[in-house]
């Protein structure tokens, strides 16, 4: 599922600026960044050392079914997310969409940012074939649940986790 530039960058937001393009390796600190300027982040994250999350990225990066994607805005890096179409047997067979890791810069919360991101990623399972697309977010972060559902998404199931590390 690599993209092609003409797949992910989108055309000039003329209220914003922003644009969708793909991931690079250069842009993992500012990812990182975005991950840890969170509460939850905070506690999960190290941008001490970064070697984990550059393995990380050449491992989604070389994955045809993952995409990692920034929101640029004057040539600055303001946010992120990945999709991740995954194969499924139930719903027919259907292909879902999986969003992780969004993200937004501090300074553009707010801004319309977080949209864009998730309108494109939305398009792109759409053209990718999914039927559906799915995310969790921490029962904290109440604002996130405002924003989703704005967007269509609705709180349909119970998530959970087990921690294996």
């Amino acid at each position: 599922m690599t993209p092609s530039p003409e797949q992910t960058e989108q055309p000039r937001d003329p209220a914003g600026g922003v644009v969708v393009r793909e991931a690079l390796l250069e842009d993992v600190p500012t990812i990182v960044a975005m991950l840890v300027d969170d509460p939850l982040g905070q506690s999960r994250e190290d941008p001490a050392d970064l070697a984990p999350y550059d393995a990380a990225f050449v491992r989604i990066a070389g994955d045809p079914g993952e995409v990692l994607v920034v929101a640029e805005l004057d040539g600055q890096v303001v946010g992120t997310l990945q999709l991740s179409v995954l194969p499924s047997l139930s719903r027919r067979g259907a292909l879902r969409g999986q969003l992780e890791g969004v993200r937004v810069a501090a300074d553009m919360r707010g801004a319309g940012v977080g949209e864009q991101l998730v309108r494109w990623a939305l398009e792109r399972a759409r053209a990718e074939g999914c039927e559906l697309v799915q995310l969790t977010s921490d029962s904290s972060r109440t604002g996130a649940h405002r924003f989703y559902e704005r967007l269509g998404f609705t709180a349909s199931h119970v998530g959970m986790k087990l921690v294996l590390g």
